[in-house]
């Protein structure tokens, strides 16, 4: 008789396996016996000390220092109880204890922590509680300390707030009483090893063949694009895609809060933001990195995100010989993304006037691409619009390929079309100017999805 495969475990069935009883692991006996092991272990063993031998190796002389443990507590555990509890307390030694089986998930996108008591996941768009949970707020907190101290920030009484990423780039938000009223929050961006490549984006229907030939086109040419999308709209994702058609002899700049882009190119310059110090000084924002970087001979400026007065020097950068710069913004919309720009730039100079802002953003500017998360989950770029001047007191905009939602399937998942407007762009002399030639029908282009 053939025997089926054996089936990969997901983190459900690890974090709830047990001899008859799939639930003990939420008892608070079990809990109370997994924290007694763990402080017995760190007093067993030097962590510091095991810190310059090989990692698996470590990992396994701990587990067996854990398993003797076990064996020494006087309770009835079967050997799969006694298993777990094992991967549980080497979670909590080498990882991030009950969220380690969450990161291992390559399905999960987001990981959201409400209070020690409540996680959810999002996975393709959507989100669905699980049945992880934390011993107390203490545990909680230890983990979000143990996150932030290793890229050398903090989170105390004093700092509440913390942005921070975990060694695989996931970026990672928490906030903590008194901010958080019902206990610690925290919120983890994931992204995948795996970046995705523009074909990649193509074929997860994102955006079309011919859109993607026009956004590499514009990259190639050093046009000033723009990434616009709220929260979860994939914008980050996008911006490391469309890095991959920057010429690998070019000098590129990044600048973040929390570093998520992983460019491909070998000449990369990584800067991040530093938060303030204890006394409250130290701090470094985005605005004084994005100035020290043009004494840094750049081809490329990167920003991860423009929100705030950094903005004006974004545009004064794109306009002063630093052209093919990329950056994303929230805004709901190209008009809405104009408009945040406005106000952004305005937040760095209150005496500018409102008609000179807008002749900066009219002749930074050039390309802006609108990613948007639909109701069934699916991110799509939903628009890609050209910035062609000025009209009066107006930023004139037009759109070259829209989106146009038609409606659900029976199943719930959006319908819908990606339509070139038949308008060629006005940057296309640019691309021309670069021996860029794309193909005529390009611009007539309609697929259904």
């Amino acid at each position: 008789m053939d025997q089926k495969p054996a089936q990969p475990i997901s983190w459900e069935q690890r974090l709830l396996k047990n001899a008859g009883k799939p639930k003990s692991s939420l008892k608070p006996e079990y809990q109370e016996l997994k924290f007694t092991l763990h402080r017995k272990l760190l007093d067993k063993i030097n962590l510091e000390a095991l810190a310059t031998i090989d990692n698996q190796r470590v990992r396994g002389e701990v587990r067996s220092a854990l398993i003797s443990l076990i064996d020494s507590e006087p309770t009835l555990l079967s050997a799969l109880e006694k298993q777990q509890i094992c991967e549980e307390v080497l979670d909590e030694v080498f990882g991030l204890g009950p969220l380690e089986p969450l990161l291992q998930d390559p399905t999960i996108s987001d990981i959201l922590v409400n209070g020690s008591k409540q996680v959810y996941v999002e996975r393709k768009g959507l989100l669905e509680l699980t049945s992880v949970t934390f011993r107390d707020d203490q545990h909680l907190l230890r983990i979000i300390d143990k996150i932030v101290s290793q890229v050398g920030r903090r989170v105390d009484e004093s700092t509440p707030m913390v942005d921070a990423r975990l060694l695989d780039g996931s970026r990672v938000n928490a906030i903590i009483p008194p901010l958080a009223l019902d206990g610690p929050l925290m919120s983890i961006r994931r992204f995948s090893q795996d970046k995705l490549m523009p074909a990649d984006l193509v074929e997860k229907k994102a955006l079309t063949r011919g859109m993607m030939e026009l956004l590499e086109a514009a990259v190639k040419a050093h046009l000033n694009i723009i990434i616009i999308g709220g929260t979860g709209a994939g914008k980050t994702t996008l911006l490391n895609a469309l890095s991959f058609f920057i010429n690998p002899k070019e000098r590129i700049i990044t600048i973040e809060d929390a570093a998520e882009l992983q460019l491909k190119q070998p000449h990369v310059a990584r800067l991040e933001t530093r938060p303030p110090n204890l006394e409250g000084h130290g701090a470094v924002r985005q605005r004084e990195l994005l100035i020290n970087s043009l004494r840094m001979r750049p081809d490329r400026i990167v920003v991860g995100e423009v929100r705030g007065a950094e903005a004006l020097d974004m545009l004064q950068a794109m306009n002063t010989g630093h052209d093919g710069s990329l950056t994303t913004i929230h805004a709901n919309s190209p008009r809405d993304g104009i408009s945040r720009l406005e106000v952004m730039v305005s937040l760095a100079n209150a005496s500018m006037q409102l008609l000179s802002i807008r002749q900066q953003i009219a002749s930074a500017v050039h390309v802006l691409v609108q990613a948007a998360r639909l109701s069934d989950g699916s991110r799509r770029v939903t628009n890609i619009t050209e910035v062609t001047g000025m009209e009066g007191e107006v930023v004139t905009l037009q759109d070259i390929f829209v989106f146009e939602k038609r409606g659900l399937s029976p199943e719930g998942r959006v319908l819908g079309r990606f339509a070139a407007t038949g308008i060629r762009p006005k940057f296309y002399e640019k691309l021309l100017a670069a021996g860029i030639r794309l193909r005529p029908d390009l611009f007539d282009e309609v697929v259904e999805i």
